[in-house]
């Protein structure tokens, strides 16, 4: 009897730590969540380009930047724990270019 409740005992905490770390787990994989958002940027030129390239990557939370000059396009992969995308636009938009969400 003596052993049972030893094992039971033993059975249960065990169970407790898988617990725990699942949750701990599944609170990492929450903060690393990147959302991709897409806006329309009136570019005139090159230098356009150049300018959101050399600003852009460095605002908290950017992880990928993707300038397609031809269609007007700029992407970005963000991290939504450190940025929104409001944040972002305002950003581009501080830059003196003319921003709409795609």
């Amino acid at each position: 009897m003596k052993n049972l409740i030893q094992n039971l005992k033993k059975a249960t905490l065990a169970i407790v730590i898988i617990l725990m770390t699942t949750a701990a787990f599944a609170q990492k994989q929450e903060v690393k969540k990147i959302e991709t958002v897409v806006f329309n940027v009136e570019m005139d030129c090159q230098g356009c380009v150049k300018k959101i390239e050399k600003n852009i990557p460095f605002e908290k939370g950017v992880k990928d930047l993707q300038i397609d000059f031809k269609n007007q396009k700029v992407t970005l992969q963000y991290k939504t724990k450190s940025t929104t995308k409001e944040i972002l636009k305002k950003a581009i938009e501080k830059l003196q270019f003319k921003v709409t969400e795609a």
